[in-house]
């Protein structure tokens, strides 16, 4: 049943899925994040496992122009399940983007598998948990291997001087963005300093007022759990449908937001009033401006 092909009266022209599973382990210990080094049971691995063939058997079944950015609560690279969706799926004609969040810790071997012209990676650089050295040698191997990939850091006062020199070493091709911590309230010194690493900084320094405003979640892009369960969006609870019994494709409509304020890159780049999918476009899941370099 997962595999059944859409409805032609329901069939979007096209769609962006976030698909965030059971999957909630990583292997770094990140003193900021709350998934960090956490274990999850065989149980959970095993459901994880099935829900993402279940995803990824559905995406296949479809015939209309779809997008997938994985956002697993942990890190999805290291489990074998991950790397054989991303392969599949990249070559899939009707797949346009299939990326990931990810901190590329694991193997990179995997990808001469897949279709460069379709995957991409969105990679943090976790400073604490990873050294310089190894973490550029990973990035120049993407490189080589054609993969088309942005770098990101956490806006924490720590992490100052590894971006700072992660820019120096990144060949200019490659995008390095920074997030803005959670919490974190950034003088004009200090956001001087981050934006001149990432000169679109300041859409990650404070968050966007978005209450009535109008989003592409909910008609065009939707966030997808194990189950099926459709949401607009990773950050409004309410479900529009499940995924599986076609009821949230007949439920995509223009859906104004209901928050008062997004503030995150996964959320605000789908605010119409920021226009971000012209600043980027042709990258917007792996998070590449369209004008970088500059």
């Amino acid at each position: 049943m997962s595999s059944r092909p859409t409805d032609p009266s329901v069939r979007p022209a096209e769609l962006t899925i976030l698909y965030r599973g059971p999957l909630a382990s990583c292997d770094y210990d990140c003193a900021y994040c709350p998934f960090a080094k956490r274990r999850d049971s065989p149980a959970r691995l095993r459901a994880d496992r099935e829900a993402l063939a279940r995803f990824t058997a559905w995406i296949a079944a479809q015939d209309f122009p779809i997008s997938v950015l994985f956002t697993p609560w942990g890190e999805g690279l290291v489990r074998s399940w991950y790397r054989a969706a991303m392969v599949d799926l990249s070559h899939l004609t009707h797949v346009r983007r299939v990326a990931i969040q990810t901190n590329l810790s694991t193997r990179l071997s995997w990808l001469a598998d897949a279709d460069p012209r379709t995957l991409a990676l969105w990679v943090t650089y976790h400073p604490s948990q990873v050294t310089h050295e190894r973490f550029l040698a990973k990035c120049r191997e993407l490189l080589a291997r054609g993969v088309r990939f942005s770098v990101g850091v956490v806006g924490l006062p720590e992490h100052a001087e590894p971006a700072g020199r992660l820019r120096e070493d990144l060949p200019a091709e490659v995008y390095l963005w920074i997030n803005a911590a959670e919490g974190h309230v950034y003088s004009d010194e200090e956001a001087a300093f981050w934006t001149a690493i990432d000169p679109l900084f300041g859409y990650s320094r404070r968050p966007h007022r978005s209450l009535g405003l109008p989003c592409r979640t909910g008609e065009s892009v939707v966030s997808v759990d194990g189950e099926g369960t459709v949401r607009r969006c990773h950050f409004v609870t309410r479900t529009i449908g499940n995924l599986y019994d076609g009821s949230a494709l007949r439920a995509l409509r223009p859906r104004p937001c209901p928050l008062p304020v997004c503030d995150c890159h996964i959320g605000y780049v789908h605010l119409e009033p920021l226009d971000l999918y012209s600043t980027f476009a042709g990258g917007l899941l792996e998070r590449v401006p369209a004008t970088w370099p500059h």
